[in-house]
């Protein structure tokens, strides 16, 4: 889970690829749309897609109509990982900081750290 957290991380380190995160969160998108609303030329625009797929954040799945183009979609189960993750740290620091203030009050006695 170490290393696709780390790819994870990794292709959403890139402005243009977070962005391209946040327009599939409303829909899903053809890559010329990504690129037109994101103003990014098509070659890039493949790149970046192409990281996110690598990275499992997005499937490409072509269109009927048009075997050339593919339509792009979130995947959730990397980003439940980056939340699972996220939550962790977040939990840590939860922790440490309920055992901070205990110790505080201990050492203070009673809330707000005050003296009498």
């Amino acid at each position: 889970m170490e290393d696709r957290l780390s790819r994870t991380l990794e292709a959403l380190a890139d402005p243009a690829r977070l962005a391209v995160v946040r327009l599939l969160r409303k829909k899903p998108r053809r890559s010329s749309e990504i690129a037109d609303a994101l103003s990014l030329n098509r070659p890039a625009t493949s790149k970046h897609l192409e990281v996110l797929r690598q990275a499992g954040l997005v499937e490409a799945e072509l269109i009927d109509e048009d075997a050339r183009a593919r339509m792009y979609r979130l995947l959730p189960e990397r980003f439940s990982e980056l939340r699972d993750f996220v939550d962790d740290v977040e939990a840590y620091w939860g922790d440490q900081l309920a055992s901070f203030k205990g110790h505080v009050e201990r050492k203070h006695g009673g809330a707000g750290g005050r003296r009498k």
